[in-house]
């Protein structure tokens, strides 16, 4: 994609909010601020600012910071009118003299930003991609609390009344749950004795449907990637909940301009760490974290059960290379053959 200078007359930078978007038209040759409005955030004020720019000139794109969370209403709205929208990661934030800052001022320097980048990001698609990012944070809140859950019945238990504890001394988690879910109070427990098995039972039924509300999340994400893209589900080690995340990230072929920008989205991009005539490079903390930690499942998976994977693991050890240093070119590579399968659909060789 081209500056937005060279095509656009005009830049309008929207600082998005939960209630409220503030949008600044900005001059695309000089820079300068031409005229701001704040809207609601419903079909009416997406109109009414959509009417306002179209006074402003007819080449024009929209920045739009958080399209995919505040701005995913606008970004729909803009994207059905046949808008240019561009996507802003995270605008850098100048120093602001005095503590100054405003929405106003916000939607001024998102609009400036996306005129001074060389590369501007495409905004993500809805379709199966939204319902997998819908899914995938369901599936990963349940999760959590079911863990938590599960947590604090181990917590409880350390403390209950020996009659509670010798149920569920040197047993699994899953059996502790399962033994827990099934308690029944009986004659002749103190008040200490049946509160505690009362708690037990509740966190156990909880962690149990949590994990049964995590699965069904899963089936449905399941379903939705075997018929969008069951191509990915072909790499070693990328299964279900892997799959997901590089579609999340990955949207749509030719939103991402090359692998190398992909590999710096997941984090796997190397970095420079050289000092003096020592040359060296360490892992990326960057990024996408959720899509880097996908790759370190698919990583994981290949140095445990793909033979040509361990191959490269010790050809790498060989050259005196350490376990992490191993690591990080391994998910450069995971990081390749993905986005190759994702733009063009072709399986590594």
């Amino acid at each position: 994609m081209p500056s937005l200078a060279e095509v656009v007359d005009v830049v309008i930078g929207v600082d998005t909010h939960k209630h409220t978007h503030t949008a600044a038209v900005v001059d695309a040759a000089t820079g300068g601020l031409l005229a701001e409005l704040t809207v609601s955030t419903d079909p009416g004020g997406y109109g009414r600012l959509l009417q306002w720019a179209g006074e402003h000139g007819q080449a024009r794109a929209w920045a739009l910071e958080g399209a995919g969370g505040y701005g995913a209403g606008l970004a729909r709205h803009l994207g059905a009118a046949g808008e240019q929208v561009v996507e802003l990661d995270r605008p850098a934030r100048a120093a602001r003299r005095h503590g100054a800052k405003s929405d106003s001022l916000d939607a001024a320097r998102a609009a400036r930003e996306a005129l001074g980048r060389a590369r501007l990001a495409q905004v993500k698609t809805d379709g199966p991609r939204g319902q997998l990012a819908a899914l995938t944070a369901a599936r990963r809140s349940a999760v959590e609390a079911a863990t938590l859950a599960q947590r604090q019945l181990h917590a409880l238990v350390i403390a209950a009344p020996e009659t509670l504890r010798a149920l569920f001394r040197g047993r699994s988690t899953t059996a502790m749950t399962t033994t827990a879910a099934r308690l029944r109070t009986r004659a002749g427990w103190d008040a200490h004795t049946v509160t505690t098995a009362s708690v037990l039972r509740a966190l156990a039924r909880r962690a149990r449907a949590l994990q049964t509300e995590a699965r069904d999340h899963e089936n449905a994400m399941a379903q939705i990637v075997r018929a969008w893209r069951p191509d990915l589900l072909e790499q070693p080690g990328v299964g279900t909940i892997v799959a997901a995340q590089i579609l999340i990230c990955g949207s749509h072929p030719g939103r991402i301009r090359s692998e190398a920008a992909f590999a710096m989205l997941a984090g796997t991009a190397p970095i420079p760490a050289s000092s003096g005539l020592r040359t060296r490079h360490r892992l990326n903390r960057s990024g996408d974290r959720q899509l880097n930690r996908a790759l370190h499942v698919v990583a994981l998976s290949r140095a445990r059960y793909d033979q040509t994977t361990r191959d490269y693991i010790e050809r790498r050890r060989a050259q005196g290379k350490t376990d992490r240093e191993i690591r990080r070119c391994l998910k450069r590579y995971i990081a390749r053959d993905l986005f190759r399968q994702l733009e063009h659909g072709v399986l590594p060789a």
